[in-house]
């Protein structure tokens, strides 16, 4: 990525800003988690090539939600009117990028299996005469063989988040619904990238995606 915080994606018109623009170059201890690189990133948004994937790489790398909650994610989830999607229980405003690729996967979807009684969000061949939901093998396809997989983009995410809001746990929890222990390692970790830089507040940028 050039030295710049935001890239965009050749191609994809997908704009992701780098939280790694600020981190201080060192020596980092043992088991704190490191952000993707950008060309990490740039390959699996080129691999996501149908309104599927597009979404399901959305909902890893925007929501921060793991494969077997997008799987579990049902049409009543999705909210356009209010522009919300609740993903395992928890709220979340829906983004313009998310909302457009909804839209898209939607209109496929009813296009594609206009007479399915599946009420999963997500299907498939398989799924769309069944009422069952589609395998985490189906979903994480698209990036198997990536380094930046859909837990990899997950954990980015969740990670990001502290590096532009500084190593708050309290805000990570919220944002995410993450356990103290969990939310802390988050904020031990953006706490030594940043090496002790100033902490950012809630006016920091945040990352813009457009597809």
């Amino acid at each position: 990525m050039p030295a710049g915080s935001r890239t965009a994606v050749a191609g994809h018109g997908l704009i992701f800003r780098n939280p790694t623009s600020r981190i201080k170059v060192g020596q980092y201890q043992y088991g704190v988690l490191q952000p993707l690189i950008p060309a990490q990133v740039n390959r699996s948004v080129a691999a996501a090539t149908t309104p599927a994937t597009r979404l399901i790489l959305a909902l890893a790398a925007v929501h921060a939600a793991r494969v077997a909650q997008i799987g579990t994610l049902m049409l009543d989830d999705v909210d356009l009117g209010n522009r919300r999607l609740t993903i395992a229980g928890r709220v979340r405003p829906l983004d313009d990028l998310t909302m457009k690729l909804l839209l898209d996967w939607l209109e496929h979807r009813r296009c594609r299996w206009p007479n399915t009684a599946n009420l999963h969000l997500l299907i498939n061949n398989q799924t769309a005469t069944k009422t069952s939901r589609a395998s985490n093998h189906w979903i994480s396809a698209s990036m198997r063989g990536q380094d930046a997989t859909l837990e990899r983009l997950r954990v980015d995410r969740q990670l990001e988040e502290a590096l532009t809001h500084g190593p708050d746990p309290l805000h990570l929890a919220e944002v995410f619904g993450l356990d103290e222990k969990t939310a802390m390692r988050y904020a031990d970790s953006a706490r030594a990238l940043l090496g002790g830089q100033p902490e950012y507040g809630r006016d920091a940028p945040h990352g813009v995606y457009s597809w």
